[in-house]
């Protein structure tokens, strides 16, 4: 399909292509050639979340392809919440690596985008050789229903999962200044910008609140540009937030989808990354103590010290370093 316009936000050398998939339009950036690494972004991002990794990736020798998720930037915005379910995510890797020509490809993924990663190459080992996971640890399916767990974790108040399973109702508190929201979402999960009890007390609303209220409103941490902040907030002015909301919507649907392989290890070459500063790596400390028998191919599991969830646009020099090393090492 025809390329969409480049913008100032591209690195130079990348380019933006839409590819045809069975659930939509994907699109995505690429840059470099050889072997193929697909980069999936997490909430609330976009493809640009790689903007650092692409021109490493590809001075490395790789060809990067960092998408928008589906319900995300200029990608497929289906209208039924189901349509977000895990499984459509990893059939759009797979249609994604096929329209780029390829067979195969090491998926890496963010956030949200980790799980997704993973999920992709357990259900398809045959195409996702390798797979690479920032900031949300690996941990197979459980024995609860998902949304059953989140409700007792909150107690008086209500776990941020849970606030966003009522369509409608985050968009309602977000989308009222979607620039102000990133900039307290992005901020409060940077690696020291707020105190170890206040970064907990960020995933939790007390009744009748907003999850915006306990929002940092400090200047920007040094990553987040004010520019890099114009793009995240254009992209979602003119996307919404249901697309990306839709993906905690299914959680309970993913559970019922993924029982045949509930507590199955992936055991292709994998690596981990996580920051010290993360609640997703501190909360779920028991699913890296688990990866010997939940990642058995697992080359390295690194902790950045002082390293908040944005770990790919914190630690740029550092995570490229130890994505290239990694790949060099499957070669």
């Amino acid at each position: 399909m025809p390329q969409p316009p480049t913008d100032p936000a591209t690195p130079p050398g990348a380019v933006h292509r839409l590819v045809d998939t069975p659930g939509g339009r994907i699109h995505l950036v690429e840059q470099g050639t050889g072997p193929l690494v697909l980069l999936v972004h997490g909430f609330p991002e976009s493809w640009y979340s790689w903007r650092h990794q692409l021109p490493a990736l590809a001075a490395a020798g790789y060809r990067a392809a960092a998408i928008d998720v589906r319900g995300y930037g200029r990608s497929a915005k289906p209208a039924a919440t189901d349509a977000y379910r895990m499984l459509a995510h990893v059939a759009d890797n797979i249609a994604v690596v096929h329209a780029l020509g390829e067979e195969t490809a090491t998926v890496v993924g963010h956030d949200w985008g980790s799980p997704i990663a993973a999920d992709s190459a357990l259900l398809r080992p045959d195409v996702f050789t390798a797979v690479g996971l920032l900031s949300v640890p690996y941990a197979p399916r459980g024995e609860n229903r998902p949304t059953d767990g989140f409700a007792r974790i909150g107690g008086d108040e209500e776990f941020y999962v849970s606030y966003f399973q009522a369509p409608g109702r985050a968009e309602a508190e977000i989308e009222r200044d979607v620039r102000g929201w990133l900039a307290g979402f992005y901020t409060g999960l940077t690696g020291g910008t707020l105190t170890p009890e206040e970064h907990g007390r960020l995933f939790f609303v007390p009744q009748g609140a907003h999850l915006a209220d306990r929002f940092p409103t400090g200047p920007l941490p040094a990553w987040l540009t004010e520019a890099a902040l114009d793009v995240y907030s254009g992209e979602f002015e003119r996307s919404g937030f249901t697309g990306a909301l839709n993906r905690y919507r299914n959680v309970d649907r993913d559970w019922e989808d993924l029982a045949a392989w509930h507590g199955a290890p992936i055991t292709q070459p994998s690596l981990f990354i996580g920051g010290s500063l993360d609640a997703s790596t501190t909360w779920m400390a028991d699913a890296i103590d688990a990866y010997p028998a939940t990642l058995p191919g697992l080359s390295a599991a690194h902790i950045l010290e002082g390293c908040g969830h944005w770990i790919q646009q914190e630690r740029p020099d550092e995570v490229n370093r130890l994505l290239t090393q990694w790949l060099d090492g499957l070669r």
